[in-house]
């Protein structure tokens, strides 16, 4: 039982906790979006965030990213543009976009779910994890914390 929780110590300290999300750069392309566009495109808030999934291609076991378009508007009235990843340059190894489930709570704000698969190939480590991704349309923050599948 120690070494479990040694284990599962060390990996929580480690890279495996640096999702994050940053604003939209070479990542956010529109030939990154997966086809076919009408099954890896959402919207929800009445058409006020916009969710596309990415694949970068490489580096191939970590290339899909999440698009997350979002208020607050700009002084043009474009909308924010947030990509979701491990860090700016790794992605996660899969993304499971039919199972991306959305809840919204006054308080919180919007919070959209999505399994992912992370690898990190440092660690020799592979798993599946939920995502959660907290979007604040007030301010704009956009929060991401994963929980690992068992």
């Amino acid at each position: 039982m120690r070494l479990v929780s040694l284990i599962a110590a060390t990996f929580l300290a480690s890279p495996l906790a640096a999702q994050t999300a940053f604003p939209c750069n070479w990542q956010a392309r529109a030939d990154n979006i997966v086809e076919p566009w009408e099954d890896n495109i959402a919207t929800f808030a009445n058409g006020a965030v916009r969710v596309a999934l990415l694949d970068t291609i490489e580096p191939a076991a970590a290339a899909y990213y999440l698009l997350v378009l979002h208020p607050p508007l700009d002084e043009m009235a474009g909308r924010s543009c947030t990509t979701v990843g491990l860090d700016d340059g790794l992605g996660y190894a899969g993304m499971f976009f039919s199972e991306l489930d959305a809840s919204y709570d006054p308080a919180t704000g919007l919070t959209l779910q999505i399994p992912a698969v992370i690898y990190l190939p440092e660690q020799s480590f592979q798993n599946a994890v939920l995502l959660s991704i907290a979007i604040n349309q007030s301010t704009g923050d956009v929060t991401v914390s994963q929980e690992l599948a068992e």
